[in-house]
């Protein structure tokens, strides 16, 4: 997460989660589109679907100083070790390249196939540290939280009504430089085509009683309809949720796009862009509530069919 304070809004809503071979991604590029057969629920992950991807940040981070940070070996292992899970699950990945500070640094992009790529959902974590530590909370945790909902997805063969794709952001410490080259590069069309845009940064911050939802400023139907599905996720569940403006995250790069955005975050933890942010710094029970909720909400809005 880069240093920006949350946005809070003025009320508080309790309610009882060869290396880079391909070619640059092309942006929203065509897949069918249909009527999808009728489907169960999401399946519920565990926690020992989630931790051992936390397990592999802290890894290779030992192993490259310390650090996955943008420019770094240790972020170039992290986006290798990301497109290998998500190949193996049988996606279309691909890699965006953009320059920052004299350095390449890339984006993950893999895209679910089938559904209507006019209205896309994508679901996203910025996936470098800072260089002062391995960033297991932040953000492995919000990055692992998004690779788990995909091979989920994966696994269950879900077909999708609206397209369903997944984004890892590099250089988000930096400034958001990862997610804002992306949104930079779509056109006009591309980018009225998300339907809304989910971001997770920090899913599994220790001592977490709350839950911060994103509520998107501009209020478009997109975004509300995905802050919605989060709050009755939590609120069927007890699970005590707070109002925020947007996560001073990759989020803030498709709002100024007028790019609908929803999302969560557990808050910042005291180890925020430190080296104790590693994986100590992650409470397995939080980071499992938070990736139960993130497939949960992408799982209902990839399957629902737009009326109009």
């Amino acid at each position: 997460m880069a240093s920006r304070p949350f946005l809070r809004r003025a009320s508080v809503g309790v309610l009882c989660a060869g290396l880079f071979g391909a070619a640059p991604v092309g942006l929203f590029g065509a897949a069918p589109v249909g009527a999808s057969p009728r489907v169960s629920g999401p399946p519920v992950v565990t926690a020992q679907r989630v931790m051992p991807y936390l397990k592999g940040f802290q890894s290779i981070a030992d192993r490259n100083g310390g650090n996955r940070a943008h420019g770094t070996p240790g972020y170039r292992e992290s986006v290798t070790y990301v497109r290998r899970v998500l190949d193996e699950a049988g996606y279309r990945t691909t890699l965006q390249p953009f320059s920052h500070d004299g350095a390449t640094g890339y984006n993950v992009i893999a895209d679910w196939p089938g559904g209507d790529t006019r209205k896309t959902v994508l679901v996203g974590a910025h996936l470098d540290s800072v260089l002062a530590g391995p960033g297991i909370n932040d953000n492995g945790s919000g990055s692992a939280a998004v690779l788990a909902t995909a091979v989920a997805v994966a696994k269950a063969h879900l077909p999708t009504e609206r397209h369903l794709r997944f984004a890892w952001w590099g250089a988000e410490e930096g400034g958001l430089f990862g997610s804002a080259h992306y949104v930079n590069s779509l056109s006009p069309a591309e980018r009225s085509s998300v339907r809304s845009y989910l971001n997770f940064d920090q899913a599994g911050s220790r001592n977490t009683t709350t839950w911060l939802v994103t509520h998107d400023p501009a209020g478009s139907e997109g975004a509300q309809e995905a802050t919605e599905a989060f709050e009755r996720y939590f609120a069927t569940r007890s699970i005590p949720t707070f109002d925020i403006g947007d996560t001073g995250s990759d989020d803030q790069s498709f709002s100024a796009a007028g790019i609908p955005v929803a999302g969560f975050t557990t808050g910042i933890s005291d180890c925020i862009h430190s080296a104790c942010d590693d994986i100590h710094n992650v409470d397995p029970a939080v980071q499992t509530a938070s990736t139960n909720a993130v497939l949960d909400v992408t799982w209902q809005l990839a399957v629902t069919k737009d009326r109009r």
